[in-house]
């Protein structure tokens, strides 16, 4: 993990780009094609390729859901039960209501909130298994009055779906399952199959082929985020404990090889600390064959010597997951303005986040948390607006809607206010 000072590591941020690649583009783009084109054949046909498996059906069938929910221990469905309770709680304090307001001459104005219809919430399954992400995405939806919600994951080599995710999915209350991952169950959610319901909007994360595949079907379907690689940044100072540091660094960097793990530091002195702390820990990981190429080529330690310098790198980086471990942090809330989630003091790591406090852990990457939020029951409903206007009303003002359309050529659009004003012809 190197060691960087602030304005090598500024002017870095400033002049990188993202590459396009154009050959993922081209394998997604064929695959939503076949998909649209074959619907349930072309399906089976890159679980053979992709997973490695011949399936009998897509579906997850009710006695798969039953075997999962013996199979699991008692001690995991208790902590699920912890955090949907949780998660529960605190989606509910986002849910939005329809209002309506009273102006004179009989005019009522107003905004509608309603569900969607269909979700279709993407479990990833490759490198490991996610039943948080199912809490996280169906939890939501559920509580926004989504009438039907399902489910796609990829299948395991013998053709089932691990148990963790299913009794995720049972808690949740997911309606259906599919055995589907990769680009090809974007595209099925989006155009529809024998066997998939076209969904009105597609959540979850999932690896760069599912990500560019979201990318191409929106418009066609909503989506909830282009997700990119995971990553952390942690603001540290001399109170920080540094192997709580580099602990919450390495949890990031275990994710995958392009997982970024970055840390602010407030002296050199800390930021070696902390250099050393990785070092240590890394090699005893489990997953140290992933989140070692992640440290090596995308750690970084930056010093800098303000507090001001340091809001600015965070605002710049604007990442997924902020941790403050530093002196009074939470004295710094007015100074951040763009993060996924905020995580304040050296006892809320980002694990808490992704499993347990209760915010969703579906989370803006790669910048766009300068214009993005995270997964939330906002995301599963849409707005309508109300007009009712009186006659009266609409005569007080018919002059100026006529002078605004006219101007514009839009002269039947003033014709049908014109013709509103002759009296005796409603």
């Amino acid at each position: 993990m190197q060691i960087t000072n602030y304005d090598d590591y500024l002017d870095s941020l400033k002049n990188s780009s993202e590459t396009f690649d154009r050959k993922t583009d081209d394998i997604v783009l064929d695959i939503i094609q076949n998909v649209r084109k074959n619907g349930d054949s072309a399906v089976y046909d890159y679980a053979k390729k992709f997973d490695q498996v011949d399936l009998d059906s897509l579906i997850v069938t009710q006695a798969e859901m039953d075997e999962a929910v013996k199979i699991v221990s008692d001690d995991f469905t208790i902590a699920m039960k912890e955090a949907a309770k949780n998660i529960q709680e605190f989606h509910e304090q986002q849910v939005e209501k329809s209002w309506y307001f009273n102006k004179a001459n009989g005019i009522m104005l107003g905004q509608q909130v309603t569900p969607l219809d269909r979700v279709g919430v993407y479990v990833p399954g490759g490198k490991a298994a996610y039943p948080s992400t199912v809490l996280m995405n169906v939890l939501p939806a559920k509580i926004a009055g989504v009438k039907e919600i399902y489910m796609t994951t990829p299948p395991q080599k013998d053709g089932k779906i691990n148990p963790h995710i299913l009794y995720a999915a049972f808690l949740a209350g997911v309606d259906k399952i599919y055995k589907i991952g990769g680009a090809q169950a974007v595209a099925a959610y989006a155009y529809g199959t024998e066997s998939v319901k076209r969904v009105d909007k597609i959540v979850g994360p999932g690896n760069m082929f599912v990500a560019r595949a979201k990318k191409w079907v929106y418009g066609d379907v909503a989506i909830d985020m282009i997700a990119g690689p995971s990553e952390i940044c942690v603001v540290a100072d001399e109170t920080a404990p540094a192997k709580y540091v580099a602990a919450d660094l390495l949890s990031q960097a275990e994710h995958d090889e392009e997982a970024r793990s970055i840390c602010i530091a407030t002296s050199a002195s800390v930021a070696k600390e902390i250099q050393q702390e990785v070092n240590k820990q890394l090699n005893k990981l489990d997953r140290v064959e992933i989140a070692k190429p992640s440290i090596e080529n995308h750690g970084v330690i930056i010093v800098v010597d303000t507090m001001a310098k340091a809001y600015e790198l965070v605002n710049e980086i604007a990442p997924e997951h902020l941790q403050l471990m530093f002196k009074n942090a939470s004295e710094a809330l007015h100074e951040i303005k763009h993060a996924g989630a905020i995580f304040i003091g050296n006892y809320s790591p980002e694990p808490l986040g992704d499993y347990m406090a209760g915010p969703n852990h579906t989370l803006p990457t790669s910048g766009t948390a300068k214009f993005a939020s995270p997964l939330g029951v906002y995301d599963f409903t849409k707005k309508s607006s109300i007009i009712r206007y009186s006659e009266e009303a609409l005569r007080a003002s018919a002059d100026s809607i006529i002078e605004i359309a006219t101007m514009e050529g839009l002269t039947a659009h003033a014709e049908s206010i014109r013709i509103r004003q002759k009296k005796g012809d409603s």
